[in-house]
């Protein structure tokens, strides 16, 4: 729907989707504060003592319930046409078949959960490995079965091929961006002083940081987007935000390899990574957006779509592999290996940008 705001050619394109993400950056910031405070009764403690967290998150109804009235009284104000309707609606016959492979899948699913408790392999590391290996097989089934569609036309196969090394361009970034939750979130918990002078705060907070700069950067990147008029496409942009993802990871390894990896450091370490790594989703994040929907075959938009967020759960599933790797002890080797890996891959998308440029079919 973002999409459908703007033609393709539009410049404000990449500025629209960069709004989009700040939208979603400020629930993500407000929410560890409203959420709370609703369960513990909306400031009036109408529960009593006890925490009602149904409250809490019904707030996302209520916010669903004002966007679906807005979409109903703006949608056909704001929207093109096309967009309104659905660009290759499913027939009976194919829905069938959908459901066929749905059922399908679940049956296979759950065959292979109940054989690996057979066989008492049922644990929460193998289920890890196995969503690792859905989340990879996935995206190669979808790029394959659009490449060999008869729906997809000679220009929109090459914009597919064009959009795979982005693809694995935006794994590798939220692979790094997504461990905030994860391996930074252990560094803050057992590496980081946790007060400023006589301030005091807790690991948890430091979540908030991510929303936080995107809030801060976004308006900054708007603006650069509506104004840079020789601004780079789409995969040099991509490959920007490697370096500064890369980046973020390595500047993680300067306090081990400064003080080493048995005490606390500063609280400022961590802002710094994310702030730089907020750089990098800026680069990738709503771009990767707009040019999903400028790419997608016409037959394939929503299944595009959801490739691109195929690309953060690749991302994770490949992230929770590797975190095994981390603790205090191997931190810098750590931040300094994955780091480098993005910075690789940022030197090999440089290289590759005329080439992916051309096959782009004069999307930019």
């Amino acid at each position: 729907m973002v999409g459908g705001l703007y033609s393709v050619e539009d410049r404000r394109r990449d500025a629209g989707f960069s709004i989009f993400v700040f939208g979603i950056n400020l629930g993500s910031f407000i929410a560890p504060w409203l959420v709370p405070w609703a369960a513990q009764g909306f400031g009036v403690h109408i529960f009593g003592s006890q925490l009602n967290f149904h409250a809490g998150f019904s707030l996302a109804a209520v916010g669903m319930f004002f966007g679906l009235v807005q979409y109903v009284l703006g949608g056909k104000k704001y929207l093109s046409t096309e967009s309104l309707t659905p660009n290759d609606p499913i027939d009976k016959g194919d829905l069938l078949n959908v459901i066929k492979w749905v059922v399908i899948i679940i049956i296979a699913i759950v065959a292979i959960l109940a054989a690996m408790a057979g066989v008492g392999q049922l644990s929460v590391d193998n289920v890890i490995t196995l969503l690792t290996i859905l989340a990879i097989a996935l995206p190669i089934y979808y790029f394959v079965m659009m490449l060999r569609s008869s729906k997809v036309t000679k220009i929109e196969r090459s914009r597919v091929k064009a959009y795979i090394p982005l693809f694995f361009a935006a794994a590798i970034f939220w692979g790094i961006e997504e461990s905030g939750s994860v391996v930074l979130a252990l560094f803050a918990e057992q590496r980081t002083v946790l007060h400023i002078g006589g301030w005091h705060f807790t690991a948890a907070n430091f979540q908030s940081l991510n929303p936080l700069f995107i809030m801060i950067l976004m308006p900054v990147f708007v603006w650069l987007w509506e104004h840079w008029k020789k601004q780079p496409t789409a995969p040099g942009k991509f490959a920007a935000g490697l370096v500064f993802a890369g980046l973020s990871y390595m500047w993680m390894a300067l306090p081990g390899m400064l003080y080493g990896t048995s005490g606390r450091v500063s609280p400022f370490w961590l802002v710094g990574a994310w702030f730089i790594v907020e750089i990098a989703e800026m680069l990738i994040s709503p771009i990767g957006l707009s040019i999903t929907t400028k790419l997608a075959p016409n037959a394939f938009r929503s299944q595009m779509m959801s490739m691109w967020f195929m690309a953060d759960a690749t991302g994770q599933a490949i992230n929770a592999q590797i975190v095994k790797f981390y603790s205090s002890g191997t931190e810098v080797q750590y931040f300094m290996a994955v780091g480098l890996v993005s910075v690789v891959f940022s030197v090999i998308m440089f290289v590759l940008v005329k080439k992916i440029n051309v096959l782009m079919e004069g999307v930019h």
